[in-house]
């Protein structure tokens, strides 16, 4: 901002200073801040329009008709003042009643004024009022005039808001303060009701005038080196990526995080008065009101690019830069992100997690999956909603219809507990029947076992009655450790779960870190490659860091004493993968038994089928292994070249496409004819109309989440096997238009229970 509106600004907001520090009460002092804005500003009149039962009353003025105040009032989107309440944009003409939302107010006494210029009071980034000047004369005002306005205005908010004068309001036409229903993917299943926490909480700006602008100053040059820092991060980082829109969102971060202008403009609002974190939120208001007049969608995108890069700028210079997991869950709190990581979600207490809401999100992120053994509902693909709900509100989640309520009302809450009380009893009868095997109508008994990756996971076997644990994920314990975990530690965490399971199996998968699950003390292994599911993770990591393999072999082995060791590897794409790391395995088995120490009865190895050319090698695989488990959901994306952690392609391939089913019937033919058993290990078996497909192509064993073990047991125990075998048979032959819904109203027709 040059001298003339800097000098301006820093008057106004001086006698500010002195008006909210003064005597007397709300009203006696918007009289007076209108009067100074007027003098300062050398306006004829000055006017501040507050929102107040969802209308815009004219609170306080100098120049128009004293008469007017509290009578005078507009709908949002009604007149000038309306207008730039609703769009929270800023209004600047020469001719007041040539614009088409120009509303005449007789009673104000305005007709002799012809120039207007306004600007939204935000707080919270919602519009709580408007701040108008106007003049006799036809004019525009000076850039440093509205630059001058935009400042007072933010500095008002905190007035207007400590007074309890203004309601809330709207963001960018966005609802802030009434309920919302919005839809998104269904990712978990399940109801929950929470309050508002965000991820990355915004940083709410408390104090706005600045006591040493030199000291704030200082503190946005060093935010801005360390922002700066951390893009030429993002950005090295990204070279390796595949080319597409990440790389163009990162370019422009990188654009507007070295733009000079972005950075002057923040050191001229400064400049007025500001503290370091109200100069860049009111620069950052500027920009929204510039781009409301933008209309070009690609030029608008670009708003939430700066938006978040401002938001980042914010945290920095302020110092929180932490997420809500440390500073922790003090209520039942439903999480909202854009995206998150396995790891940051196992951070949350899980007593206060209610439910997640996210952004982004895809049913076989890794993420989905941890919620899902957390029992943790979560919905993706919520367009906005770090805009639409704000910090503490009350949320309303609908994991099994992929909704959610913001802000409900008494009555749409009633509804809830009621729906949520049905769900409970839906569970109340699969827990009675937890005690019942898993046995079809016609006499085929399945085996129902879970997933699990923590110690406290396997009282999960007690509540759910399952058969075992078909898959214990040990690179949980790696990701909430901030150290590489020791072969003690892993000792103690496999041999509680073993206790724990008591007499019923529990399969141990090796390590699978890599991918998305990198871990930040194995930098050197980090995988820049251009498809990281695809890249260095896995038995492949593992294989390569022999000294981390034979820590862990050596820990399960021990934990195993004198017991049944089932253990399998993960990401096998060669038999001679799965060769060397039973090998490895059975050096340690043999150095333990040559040197006395604990040590398992037997060991039974597997490998994990999620990479299709292990299929063509079967052969060769079957007469080596003592059983075979399938991760459907890695499987799945390299069978449809479908990157699982792209949003774009969560909905683009289904797990009962005909090329999944049959590609899955010839492996259970190939392994059942050579004696070994199959088991699904993914996703896809925890859902009834995808497990009672799987059941129609042989495979009978399943190790899926907790949670769904009570609706695919219903399922199976409803089911005729012979029947769903003899339809999966025609089906797949000559494959109809729509799998899913031709299975459904198969279901359906013979008495199948799908929920």
């Amino acid at each position: 901002m040059p001298t003339a509106a800097a000098t301006s600004a820093r008057e106004i907001l001086t006698g500010l200073h002195d008006v909210m520090a003064s005597r007397g009460s709300a009203q006696v002092k918007l009289d007076h801040v209108v009067d100074l804005i007027a003098a300062a500003m050398k306006s004829e009149v000055c006017s501040i329009y507050l929102l107040r039962d969802s209308s815009l009353e004219l609170f306080a003025t100098h120049g128009l008709r004293k008469e007017a105040v509290h009578v005078t009032r507009l709908a949002l989107g009604q007149g000038l003042v309306g207008t730039i309440a609703a769009e929270g944009r800023i209004l600047n003409l020469d001719e007041a009643s040539s614009h088409p939302a120009f509303a005449y107010r007789p009673e104000t006494g305005e007709e002799s004024f012809h120039s207007f210029a306004g600007v939204p009071i935000i707080r919270r980034e919602n519009a709580i009022g408007v701040l108008a000047v106007q003049h006799a004369d036809a004019r525009c005002y000076d850039e440093v005039e509205i630059e001058a306005l935009q400042t007072v205005a933010m500095v008002l908010a905190e007035l207007i808001a400590g007074a309890r004068l203004a309601d809330g309001s709207t963001r960018r036409g966005k609802q802030r303060d009434g309920m919302v229903r919005l839809a998104g993917l269904k990712l978990v299943a399940g109801m929950a009701r929470g309050t508002a926490v965000f991820h990355q909480p915004r940083v709410l700006v408390e104090h706005t005038v600045a006591e040493d602008t030199e000291l704030e100053r200082a503190r946005v040059y060093a935010a801005f080196r360390k922002m700066r820092e951390q893009i030429e991060t993002m950005t090295r980082e990204a070279e390796f990526g595949t080319a597409g829109e990440h790389q163009e969102i990162l370019e422009t971060y990188k654009m507007f995080a070295y733009d000079e202008g972005w950075s002057r403009r923040i050191n001229e609002a400064i400049d007025s008065g500001l503290t370091a974190e109200a100069a860049i939120e009111r620069v950052q208001q500027r920009t929204r009101a510039r781009m409301q007049e933008i209309n070009d969608p690609l030029l608008k995108e670009r708003m939430h690019d700066l938006e978040d890069l401002s938001n980042r700028l914010m945290r920095i210079v302020s110092g929180r830069m932490g997420t809500a997991a440390q500073t922790g869950l003090n209520r039942d709190a439903v999480l909202i992100a854009r995206n998150l990581g396995p790891a940051e979600l196992l951070e949350y207490d899980r007593r206060r997690l209610k439910a997640v809401v996210l952004e982004e999100g895809s049913l076989t992120a890794h993420v989905t999956i941890v919620a899902r053994a957390m029992g943790v509902p979560v919905i993706g693909r919520v367009g906005d909603i770090r805009h639409i709900a704000n910090e503490g509100d009350t949320v309303l989640v609908d994991g099994d219809q992929g909704s959610l309520v913001v802000r409900p009302t008494g009555q749409t809450v009633a509804g809830f507990d009621n729906r949520m009380a049905m769900s409970l009893r839906r569970r109340a009868e699969h827990a009675a029947i937890r005690t019942e095997p898993p046995i079809t109508r016609d006499g085929r008994r399945c085996t129902l076992m879970v997933n699990a990756g923590l110690a406290e996971d396997a009282s999960l076997l007690q509540q759910t009655g399952a058969d075992g644990i078909g898959l214990f994920r040990t690179e949980f314990q790696f990701l909430v450790s901030a150290t590489l975990p020791g072969r003690d530690s892993q000792l103690r965490l496999y041999k509680s779960v073993l206790d724990a399971a008591g007499d019923k199996p529990v399969v141990f998968r090796t390590v699978d870190i890599g991918g998305d699950k990198a871990l930040p003390y194995l930098a050197d292994e980090k995988d820049e490659s251009e498809n990281p599911a695809m890249g260095w993770r896995a038995l492949r990591l593992s294989l390569s860091r022999t000294t981390l393999m034979k820590a862990q072999a050596r820990a399960l082995i021990e934990a195993a004493d004198r017991t049944v060791l089932r253990v399998m590897f993960p990401m096998v794409s060669e038999p001679w993968e799965y060769e060397a790391a039973r090998a490895l395995f059975e050096e340690q088995l043999a150095w333990a038994r040559e040197g006395k120490r604990p040590a398992p009865a037997r060991v039974e190895f597997g490998a994990m089928l999620e990479v299709p050319s292990l299929a063509e090698m079967l052969d060769l695989l079957l007469p080596r292994i003592d059983f075979l488990s399938i991760g459907t959901n890695d499987l799945t994306q390299f069978l449809f070249a479908a990157d699982r952690a792209d949003p774009r392609l969560a909905e683009r391939y289904d797990w009962l496409s005909p090329a999944i089913l049959r590609f899955l019937r010839r492996v259970t033919r190939e392994a059942t004819a050579a004696g070994v058993p199959v088991r699904v290990c993914g996703e896809m078996g925890g859902r009834p109309l995808e497990a009672m497909a799987l059941i129609g192509i042989g495979i009978e064993n399943f190790s899926i989440t907790p949670a769904a073990v009570g609706t695919v047991k219903t399922m199976i125990r409803s089911l005729d096997a012979a029947a769903i075998r003899a339809k999966m048979e025609v089906l797949l032959a000559r494959p109809p238009r729509d799998m899913r819904k031709t299975l459904v109203d198969w279901a359906r027709k013979h008495g199948v229970a799908l929920s």
